[in-house]
């Protein structure tokens, strides 16, 4: 009993120790053999499968799929206004330098390396726009990010497919700095309407005033020519009548008036008045 009860045990113990030393590579990794007191890490890659080693060795795998990565970013855009943006980065080890990624990274490759170049490209291209250009033109700021990144990492033994930016979130400090800034614009359009209202309005006061005065400085023009043509009226009127008016009109007048007592007419030439009665008559 007690040997059937060893045997059991022996071969639970086994079991586990078997199972124990094994290592799986699934689907979309490579592995990576490691054998501290030997060998220690194989350069040849493993594939998926299932690979059996002694309890003191191991197999380190590696994720070579794309796998996207995406982090909250807070941006300065070029108008100075602070906002968050969610921007994701699709990248992954490149197959045949999983090795050389190993040595020299580690499995931690994007927290080491993508994670903080990729957050220093955004800020420092996105900061070349102002905030309204940013929606309008994602496609060519995702585009530089993901240029500006790949020559940054080049010859880390990583390979990058796309950048995007999926979320653009307004902090409530920048929501009132546009509030404000709105305000102002508004503020600013209104004074220079009013500005060109009141412009405006003296240029057409301006026309007007000058209007009147040409119409008053016509009308003293006016007034002055009827004025020089009535005393010339006047003087040639005179004139007619002071030439109508002779010793022998007005002798005839006084004869041809029959209440006339005494008329006293020069006679010119002769120097001796001549005095009629008509009483005399």
């Amino acid at each position: 009993m007690k040997k059937r009860f060893r045997f059991i045990m022996l071969f639970a113990v086994a079991a586990l120790w078997l199972t124990g030393c094994g290592s799986m590579v699934d689907p979309g990794e490579a592995g990576l053999r490691w054998r501290p007191l030997t060998f220690g890490l194989s350069e040849e890659p493993l594939r998926e499968g299932f690979y059996w080693h002694l309890p003191w060795n191991d197999v380190r795998t590696f994720t070579v799929q794309w796998q996207t990565f995406t982090e909250r970013i807070d941006v300065l855009t070029k108008d100075d206004l602070h906002i968050r943006v969610d921007a994701s980065v699709i990248a992954r080890p490149v197959d045949e330098e999983v090795y050389q990624l190993a040595l020299e990274i580690g499995p931690e490759y994007y927290k080491r390396i993508i994670k903080p170049e990729f957050l220093t490209v955004v800020r420092s291209f996105m900061s070349e726009f102002i905030m309204v250009e940013i929606p309008e033109k994602s496609q060519g700021i995702e585009g530089g990010i993901l240029e500006q990144l790949k020559e940054r990492i080049k010859g880390k033994h990583l390979e990058l497919d796309n950048v995007t930016i999926d979320h653009i979130e307004f902090t409530p400090g920048m929501l009132r700095a546009i509030e404000t800034k709105l305000t102002k614009e508004q503020e600013k359009i209104q004074k220079e309407f009013e500005l060109a209202i009141s412009t405006k309005d003296a240029a057409i006061a301006r026309e007007k005033a000058k209007g009147e005065g040409d119409a008053l400085e016509i009308m003293a023009r006016a007034e002055a020519e009827a004025q020089k043509i009535r005393a010339g009226g006047q003087a040639e009127a005179q004139k007619i009548i002071d030439q109508t008016l002779t010793t022998k009109f007005l002798q005839f007048k006084a004869f041809d008036n029959p209440n006339a007592k005494f008329i006293f007419i020069p006679t010119g030439e002769e120097g001796l008045p001549i005095i009629l009665s008509p009483e005399l008559k």
